[in-house]
């Protein structure tokens, strides 16, 4: 898969404060950015069917996939879209048809709207996972690389299908600047998502035969980025991260959890059943964003002034701190009444539990 933007022109730098429209801006992770790009001195829009909390936001509701947006965009100079919410419960609670055609019905949507409204710039926010978690990525992976995720279910799927359409969109549209953000593995205030929940396992899965790699993104940096992208002419293709990343023996002795090994064949045919199953609620694919590298570093924004303020270590433990007191197995969370996660709750590891499951199951349709 090729990557999704070409490159342009530079703009120029642009000088004073913006008046910014956000998606989403009543999320949790909306909440942060804004915030972010309210003390660099930027005047915020918040568009999202209901008013959040955020101070100094100038809050217009509405469906972001109706036309109707185009009236909220009259006076706006750069509108960012997050394509998701970072907000994996309810994400799940989504039929994967419905949310993918949701998902693309906003992009589109958005797209339009703003080049009708006259616009100057729109930012897309999505994910580093659309790089795709493979053995042989380069450690770090450019800004500008091919999109190589085999995934065609999931989430990673539907913000490669976003990118796509938003560029495609974009380009009959001269007059409008796009630039895609992508941040690395989200960590802050209410971030959940299949990384976080990962390190909600009682032990850390990793698969025999893999070199895992961890970076991460504070939502504080990912607000102060999204300042330099809507000032400075930075590339089409930005990733947003701190620089390195911590092995899996330093995340190891960071979280004081112990891993778990298994072969890849056994995890992967255990989680493949179980989603098909509706047992867990992400593909198999999945396991490859917490057993192959997707690194990235911030090397475009760098060049042009912005440094995170968390480093990686930073990050995780910022991360430890918000799943504390969760229990998840796959993605999937555990509750105290939850059958099959009464039967994951005592095993070892999240892939473990997997496994566990899958023979607990087999055994049930034995005794029927």
């Amino acid at each position: 898969m090729s990557s999704t933007t070409e490159p342009d022109a530079r703009p120029e730098r642009r000088v004073g404060p913006l008046r910014v429209a956000l998606t989403r801006a009543a999320s949790a992770l909306g909440s942060t950015l804004a915030e972010q790009v309210a003390l660099a001195g930027d005047r915020v829009v918040g568009l999202d069917v209901t008013a959040g909390a955020a101070a100094d936001v100038d809050w217009r509701v509405g469906d972001i996939a109706s036309p109707s947006v185009v009236g909220a965009l009259g006076d706006v100079d750069v509108l960012v879209h997050l394509a998701w919410e970072h907000d994996l419960g309810t994400t799940l609670r989504e039929q994967p048809a419905a949310r993918r055609a949701r998902m693309v019905s906003e992009a589109r949507t958005l797209t339009t709207a703003a080049a009708a409204a006259g616009v100057g710039h729109l930012v897309l926010v999505t994910s580093a996972m659309v790089y795709g978690a493979r053995p042989d990525n380069p450690v770090p992976v450019p800004d500008a690389s091919a999109l190589r995720t085999t995934d065609t279910e999931g989430l990673v799927a539907d913000l490669v299908a976003v990118e796509e359409e938003t560029t495609a969109l974009a380009r009959l549209h001269p007059g409008l600047r796009l630039t895609v953000v992508r941040p690395a593995a989200l960590v802050g205030p209410g971030i959940d998502t299949m990384i976080t929940r990962h390190f909600e396992a009682p032990r850390l899965l990793t698969l025999r035969g893999t070199t895992p790699a961890w970076t991460f993104c504070h939502a504080e940096d990912l607000g102060s980025a999204l300042v330099t992208v809507v000032h400075e002419p930075v590339p089409a293709e930005v990733t947003v991260s701190a620089w390195g990343a911590l092995s899996q023996a330093e995340v190891e002795e960071i979280s004081g959890m112990r891993r778990v090994e298994l072969s890849v064949a056994a995890a992967q045919a255990a989680a493949d059943r179980l989603h098909r199953l509706g047992v867990i609620p992400v593909p198999a694919t999945d396991l490859a964003y917490v057993t192959h590298p997707w690194v990235t570093e911030p090397t475009a924004l760098a060049e042009h002034g912005w440094y995170p303020a968390y480093d990686n270590a930073a990050c995780l433990s910022v991360l430890l701190e918000g799943v504390r007191g969760h229990h998840a197995v796959m993605a999937r969370r555990l509750r105290s009444r939850d059958a099959v996660g009464a039967a994951a709750a005592g095993a070892a590891s999240a892939a473990v539990a997997v496994i566990a499951t899958a023979a607990l199951m087999r055994r049930r349709r034995s005794r029927d």
